[in-house]
């Protein structure tokens, strides 16, 4: 596949993933904000909506505005923007399961940047999944994406575009 045809897939599923993120969102401050929360399957899924001002768990949300602005922010979205450089530079080098990874953790990583620049640092979480009192906390699409891209890299780390395969005809005999 030609190069620029890999960057502009890889392009339009970033853009898929950070449209999906905005519109799950959009729809939790229509139907979830100021109201009870809704359960499914048993209380299995709750749909709830939070607005997040630290990181996931909310850890670092007691830190003062411009500390959080830099970390939460700013420092992210500079390895984000070093990942998608690095990403296009060896974009044709890489496996389709690595790039597709590598697109759902700038998704999800932008996704929640773009709430921090325009809700005043609130991210907007609205998921929860459990049974009983064992349960994850309030999430959104945009950290499903970035667990899921992680997730991915992990797995499929050192795989290459083109594996070398060996010729077993010029394996010697011993």
């Amino acid at each position: 596949m030609k190069l620029s045809t890999r960057i502009i897939l890889f392009c339009i599923c970033c853009l898929t993933f950070i449209s999906c993120d905005r519109v799950t969102k959009d729809l939790a401050k229509e139907h979830l904000k100021d109201k009870a929360t809704k359960t499914y399957l048993n209380d299995t899924v709750r749909l709830q909506y939070v607005e997040n001002t630290g990181a996931a768990l909310s850890l670092g949300d007691d830190l003062p505005k411009q500390v959080s602005f830099w970390l939460l922010s700013i420092l992210p979205l500079l390895i984000l923007s070093g990942l998608f450089i690095y990403t296009l530079k060896n974009l044709q080098q890489m496996g389709a399961m690595k790039v597709f990874s590598i697109a759902l953790v700038l998704s999800g990583g932008i996704g929640n940047i773009i709430d921090r620049l325009l809700y005043d640092r609130h991210v907007t979480d609205f998921l929860n999944v459990g049974i009983g009192n064992i349960r994850t906390g309030i999430f959104n699409v945009a950290d499903v994406c970035v667990t899921s891209g992680v997730i991915g890299l992990l797995i499929f780390f050192n795989e290459k575009r083109n594996k070398p395969t060996i010729n077993t005809n010029q394996i010697a005999p011993q």
